[in-house]
């Protein structure tokens, strides 16, 4: 439910009101009881999830995931496998 704010035309109060998206407007100043008040128009709220759970990369693809590691070096520069017992490669020139 949005937060919504209100200004009363007559008295000048202005306040904020919790209230559902299908509530009517309210109309009538809590403070003077004067029919004299308005919503005033906000910036819009953005959906802010907060809490653990609601990262950008939290519903990638494994595939994703391991070719996002390798480009960026996200292993901390160890690797698995058998490339990485074999130790310093050699060229095919016949040296050494």
């Amino acid at each position: 439910m949005p937060t919504y704010d209100y200004i009363c035309d007559g008295c000048g109060h202005a306040f904020e009101l919790f209230q559902s998206m299908t509530d009517s407007v309210k109309k009538t100043c809590p403070k003077c009881k004067k029919p004299k008040l308005r919503r005033l128009i906000g910036a819009g709220g953005a959906i802010v999830f907060k809490g653990s759970g609601f990262y950008k990369t939290d519903y990638r693809s494994e595939s994703y995931k391991k070719g996002a590691a390798a480009d960026s070096g996200g292993d901390g520069g160890k690797k698995s496998g058998p490339a990485a017992d074999s130790g310093p490669k050699k060229s095919g020139s016949g040296e050494g």
